[in-house]
């Protein structure tokens, strides 16, 4: 059943719009999945805040006209899923990452972050990416190491007195 016009607008105004927030974009060859695999697919994505679509390449090249995502716009050949994601930039690779460990038969085919198209190979580096809180910690943890240090060496000067003022005090007493 094929969809009208109507439906085919609001397909593309829909995946448009979430091209347009998107961080970043995967493109998977989903052949061969059974609609039980799709599902868990499907499932997964939405937990991890990924929007999964599975649309007609002519619709998704419409679709992505004007976004970061246009550089993908040549290599939507065959059967393929869109996963963008919404929160931070490596949740839709780490989505399709894993799901393709168990699933051999979703292959991924394009790679985009930042209107730069990257090898297939590349959703490893992507999917390893921090998260915004990760991040966010990581920056907070290098951000306080100076100060953690100062006070440690401020510290160690009334430290060395007392240790000090103690081995004095041990030499008085063995001397006596």
């Amino acid at each position: 059943m094929s969809l009208t016009l109507d439906e085919k607008k609001a397909v593309v105004a829909e995946v448009s719009e979430v091209a347009s927030s998107a961080f970043s974009a995967i493109a998977a060859e989903y052949r061969g999945l059974t609609v039980g695999e799709m599902t868990e697919l499907r499932v997964k994505a939405r937990t991890e805040g990924v929007y999964l679509r599975v649309v007609k390449n002519s619709l998704a090249r419409r679709a992505v006209e004007g976004t970061d995502f246009e550089c993908m716009s040549d290599g939507f050949v065959g059967p393929l899923v869109l996963a963008f994601s919404q929160e931070d930039p490596g949740s839709a690779a780490r989505v399709m990452k894993d799901f393709a460990k168990d699933h051999d038969k979703l292959v991924v085919k394009l790679v985009s972050v930042g209107r730069q198209l990257y090898p297939a190979t590349d959703i490893d580096r992507l999917a390893k990416m921090p998260t915004r809180d990760q991040a966010i910690s990581l920056l907070m943890a290098v951000m306080r190491a100076p100060l953690d240090k100062f006070a440690r060496t401020l510290n160690e000067v009334p430290g060395k007195l007392v240790r000090t003022v103690a081995a004095i005090r041990d030499q008085k007493q063995d001397a006596a």
